[in-house]
């Protein structure tokens, strides 16, 4: 018999979930036979595809068995099965990267929500919460040897040899004290028929039945065995037929979620090709949605049969959010997953589906316009959760940009609800031709919407009323400034439809201050240019041009990027992501000439004065903007000298 130690994190987990963090406990059967209905999807698919699998022998089935007396309940199926080295895999480590924030969520009591168990992938481990130990004894397919996996829960757990007739895997839980209520045969019918009922391969319950004489006196019992799931796929029935019941508990087990979803598609295909797919948005966010190792959510069948669920070739990567099923009449049974990145018949299916599910997205948009507040609220939840997906299917689709353009939202400086550019377009002013925005390169480059509103910056926009929208999310910068336009197609006078196009304007780029249309005014840059002339000397290399600001009415100064640079935000973030080859990039400093810190220079000589003067409006000026300070020790000094006098 071998003894292995936890992995580090798992101990942890297993402390947590033992300690109820969990008020559903009951869903760790659905997660069970999950992994068993995933094991029986494996071994069908290899043993169509596969010619070591092809002679193996397989009935597929999902046994569940209970004893009152040894407070035990079993788990069986005779799917794909685990080796030694399996069980050691998957039930002794977790590797997945998000594990780490797992636990951080699981430690916040304002976070205790039995849906974290699926979402994080550690669906086996939630058995513990009705079992003081475990085994699990499992043979793999094709293989003679079989093996035992035993533990507590605690920091061990043992494998040793075991026997078993055919391929597949046994869990037996020990119940505890409080987990004797699931040995209970209308218990586990209950949570089946909510949570399993849908699964495509026959659950079985196995259950002493009582016996009864003519005068109602109990005479014995007899072992009986019933199926207790429908088994039939969903997804292939007709519409008509379903409720929203259905779907929601089908999402359920498929998405390891205790919370309904927040929208269903269900389409079936016909014609060249013929194809069924039902997909579903939940409600929150994946944990793993911005992991680069996340955990694809659609699973593709061919003719009902299993190929895969771990193919990210199957939606677009901001797509990765969406659950769902993709169901092919068209598709060879051993289709393998190089083939499947090559494959013209599955290209044509997700380019369909991607569609399908921008059209519905655009439906639920116009719903929250038009309809009642449920749609409006189910709008909102969808824009706080997806919104920064759909600004990455911006940058990374082409060929649905104009589609994905109608559908994310913006903070702006004019509503306090999000907003979209064709809310903007339809608010904007008769003689205004662009768009105007902020970005400061999000939170984590320390320029949050509160900073972006605060902006300098937006001073003469404020002023003339030109609406500016905010843009606060780190990937703003990188995928709005590619956009270049906004395009909407509106009816022409003569009943044709035009093409309008609005440019998308920075207004914290050096040039969009052209846009507001103040004249320049000669005399002042000629009487400021003394002025601009000693800050420019004072500050040196450390800014790339200064210049006299007609965007600045109260605040004395601003930082602008030139037009061919990346933000200083935007810098730092890269420098942050490993770009350590990221040259400096040097801001362009707009001074207030009307204002009392710059007019005071006027008739200064003081090299020391202008020159702690000169570093204070940069400075403060990068502050304002969220940038971090090279020399914060620095700022002060010359702060504190320039208050002493």
């Amino acid at each position: 018999m071998a003894q292995h130690q936890f992995q580090t994190e798992v101990s942890k987990l297993l402390h947590l979930i033992i300690h109820s963090l969990y008020s559903n406990r009951e869903i760790f059967l659905r997660e069970l036979v999950s992994n068993a209905s995933d094991a029986l999807d494996k071994l069908k698919y290899l043993n169509v595809a596969d010619e070591a699998y092809k002679s193996v022998k397989f009935d597929p089935r999902i046994d569940i068995s209970f004893n009152k007396e040894a407070k035990t309940l079993t788990i069986s199926d005779n799917g794909i099965g685990m080796n030694e080295a399996d069980l050691i895999d998957s039930l002794g480590t977790i590797a997945r990267s998000g594990t780490r924030a797992f636990l951080e969520k699981l430690a916040d009591d304002a976070k205790k929500d039995s849906n974290l168990i699926g979402q994080f992938g550690v669906g086996f481990y939630s058995a513990f919460m009705a079992a003081d130990k475990i085994e699990v004894i499992s043979r793999k397919a094709a293989e003679d040897a079989a093996w035992k996996w035993s533990s507590d829960g605690r920091e061990n757990f043992e494998i040793e040899s075991a026997a078993r007739d055919n391929q597949g895997t046994t869990v037996i839980l020990h119940l505890t004290e409080e987990g004797t209520e699931y040995a209970n045969r209308w218990t586990i019918e209950d949570i089946i028929k909510r949570y399993s009922n849908h699964v495509a391969f026959p659950i079985y319950l196995t259950y002493d039945e009582k016996e009864w004489d003519d005068k109602g006196n109990e005479k014995g019992s007899k072992i009986k065995t019933d199926r207790i799931n429908s088994g039939t796929a969903l997804w292939r029935r007709a519409k008509t037929e379903l409720k929203d019941e259905d779907y929601n508990e089908f999402y359920k087990q498929l998405g390891h979620d205790s919370d309904p979803p927040l929208h269903y598609i269900h389409t079936k295909a016909e014609g060249s090709l013929e194809y069924t797919t039902l997909f579903y948005i939940p409600k929150k966010a994946p944990f793993d949605l911005y992991n680069v190792d996340y955990k694809p959510g659609v699973k593709l069948y061919v003719k009902r049969v299993f190929i895969t669920d771990d193919d990210k070739e199957l939606m677009p990567v901001w797509l990765r959010f969406v659950r769902g099923v993709i169901d092919s009449e068209d598709l060879p049974l051993n289709v393998s997953r190089e083939i499947l990145q090559q494959n013209k018949i599955l290209l044509n299916i997700k380019n369909a589906s991607v569609k399908k599910l921008l059209s519905e997205f655009k439906q639920m948009a116009d719903n929250a316009v038009s309809g009642s507040d449920e749609a409006k609220e189910k709008w909102e939840t969808f824009v706080s959760q997806f919104n920064r997906p759909l600004k990455e299917g911006l940058y990374q689709d082409f060929a649905n940009r104009d589609a994905i353009q109608e559908l994310v939202r913006f903070k702006s400086t004019a509503v306090d609800s999000w907003t979209s550019f064709a809310d903007y377009v339809s608010r904007m002013k008769s003689d205004q031709k662009n768009i105007y925005y902020i970005t400061g390169g999000g939170a984590s480059a320390g320029c949050d919407e509160k900073t972006l509103r605060a902006s300098p910056l937006l001073e003469a926009y404020r002023a003339k009323e030109i609406e500016v929208l905010i843009m606060d999310d780190e990937i703003d910068d990188l995928v709005i400034p590619t956009l270049h336009s906004y395009r909407k197609e509106t009816p022409g006078t003569d009943g044709k439809t035009e093409t309008q196009t609005w440019e998308l304007k920075a207004v914290n780029r050096a040039g969009a201050d052209e846009e507001l249309g103040e004249k320049k005014d000669k005399d002042a840059e000629k009487e400021a240019k003394p002025v601009i002339e000693k800050i420019k000397k004072a500050l040196g290399d450390q800014v790339k041009d200064v210049k006299l600001s007609r965007r600045l009415h109260d605040s004395p100064s601003c930082i602008v990027a030139d037009e061919n640079d990346p933000s200083i935000q935007m810098a730092q973030m890269l420098k942050a992501m490993g770009q350590a080859s990221m040259p400096d990039i040097k801001p362009i400093l707009e001074v207030n000439g009307d204002h009392p810190i710059v007019t005071a220079l006027k008739d200064i000589d003081d090299e020391e004065r202008i020159a702690d003067t000169a570093a204070v409006l940069l400075d403060q000026a990068l502050l304002v903007e969220g940038v971090k300070l090279k020399d914060p020790a620095d700022f002060v000094k010359r702060l504190n000298r320039l208050l002493s006098r």
